[in-house]
């Protein structure tokens, strides 16, 4: 009988997708002598919920697309810019700039930890509960090309503006044409005040002018991600080169007699 029961409160627990339940044996286990019906009850619920929002913190970060993993852990706070403080650093990771709807703008020399912070700031925001898109800026450009080219556009934008947070990584690296730029300046224009958007560049803004065809964009561009925003100067020498330099130097030493 007892096998009977458990095997139908398994299809049930299945068919209401309630994974957790299953486990009512082992929560039955460790459960004290005295407990009731209603603190196995809550046990169980709190395993489904536990198990949920698991689930949906992998499915954030699935969704969000980070080219690999980055943790504010890993980030060396004894690099950075003077005219970067470990306040901020801490201010930016309580993710209360999404709540404000705040922008972060981080610009620096390549090898400075741009995106390395970026994703770490990302990661962080999908454990909080946040949904986040991270996208290369070249990327960017061209998906919102080909989702036009389509007849998606609009599908596409609204997705982009759905996002919590939209990190713009590398808006450096290549010039947009006028479509592009266009393309580009809306993503971000209709994020103003309404989400927060995190954008890395190797440019102060007075070269921007290099990326984008009309200065008059540009001026507008700049005006929309700097207004109610966090502009952090993070140029300094290459944490990458040193890294490099200094492995390459070991692995000499390590040869010598």
């Amino acid at each position: 009988m007892k096998d009977i029961i458990g095997d139908q409160i398994k299809m049930y627990a299945k068919q209401l997708k309630l994974p957790a339940f299953c486990e009512y044996d082992d929560v039955i286990r460790q459960a004290d002598t005295c407990s009731g019906f209603d603190a196995i009850l809550l046990e169980l619920m709190k395993r489904e919920t536990e198990r949920r929002n698991r689930s949906a913190m992998v499915k954030r970060f699935k969704q969000a697309g980070f080219p690999y993993e980055k943790t504010l852990d890993e980030f060396d706070m004894k690099e950075l810019s003077p005219n970067v403080s470990k306040d901020l650093i801490s201010e930016l990771a309580s993710c209360k700039f999404i709540n404000e709807h705040r922008n972060v703008i981080m610009v620096g020399n390549p090898g400075r930890g741009k995106t390395h912070l970026s994703i770490a700031l990302g990661m962080k925001a999908c454990k909080e509960g946040y949904k986040v898109l991270f996208r290369n800026a070249s990327t960017l450009s061209t998906q919102l090309v080909e989702a036009k080219d389509t007849y998606i556009l609009s599908r596409l934008q609204k997705y982009l503006a759905s996002a919590d947070l939209l990190i713009i990584d590398e808006l450096s690296y290549i010039s947009f044409n006028r479509h592009q730029s266009e393309l580009l300046f809306q993503v971000i224009s209709d994020r103003t005040e309404k989400k927060s958007t995190i954008v890395t560049t190797n440019l102060m803004f007075s070269q921007w002018t290099e990326l984008f065809e009309s200065d008059i964009m540009v001026n507008a561009l700049v005006d929309r991600l700097t207004y109610h925003s966090y502009v952090m100067n993070m140029n300094g020498r290459s944490y990458r080169l040193e890294k490099k330099l200094t492995k390459k130097k070991g692995t000499v030493d390590n040869t010598d007699p």
